[in-house]
C-alpha cells in the first residue's frame, strides 16, 4: 500500500487535514443555524461559499465572526442546561416536606384520618 516511509506520513497529514477541515466546517455550521442575529440569506451565502470555496470560507468565518462563536456555543450550552433541569424539576416529584404539608392540610381540613396522616408521613419520610 504504502511504498515508503514518507508516503505514509503524507497519508497521515493529508487525513490529519481533512478530519480538522470537517471538524471546522461542522464547528461553523451549527454556529451559523446557532446564530438568531444573521438573517437567513447570510446564512444561505456563507453555505454556498462554504461548498464552493470551503478552505478560503471556513478561514474568514473564523476571523470574521469566530468572537462570537463561543459565545453563541455558551449560550446554547446554558439554554441546554435550563431545559435538562427544568424537565428533571418536572419529573422528579415532590419533595418530602411538600408531600407532609399536602397530607397536613388534608387531616386539617377533615379528608384523612389521624392514622392516614401518620401513614402519609412515614411513607413520605421512608
Amino acid at each position: 500500500m504504502w511504498d515508503s516511509f514518507w508516503d505514509f506520513i503524507w497519508y497521515t497529514l493529508v487525513i490529519f487535514s481533512f478530519l480538522a477541515y470537517l471538524m471546522i466546517l461542522f464547528w461553523v455550521i451549527s454556529d451559523l443555524f446557532r446564530d438568531r442575529a444573521l438573517s437567513g440569506w447570510w446564512k444561505a451565502v456563507w453555505i454556498v461559499f462554504l461548498i464552493f470555496v470551503p478552505w478560503i470560507t471556513a478561514l474568514i468565518y473564523l476571523i470574521a465572526r469566530g468572537h462570537g462563536m463561543s459565545r453563541r456555543a455558551a449560550e446554547a450550552r446554558s439554554e441546554a442546561q435550563q431545559q435538562t433541569d427544568d424537565y428533571i424539576k418536572s419529573v422528579a416529584g415532590k419533595s418530602s416536606a411538600d408531600q407532609i404539608a399536602d397530607a397536613k392540610s388534608l387531616l386539617d381540613s377533615g379528608t384523612i384520618t389521624e392514622q392516614e396522616f401518620a401513614a402519609l408521613k412515614a411513607k413520605a419520610l421512608a
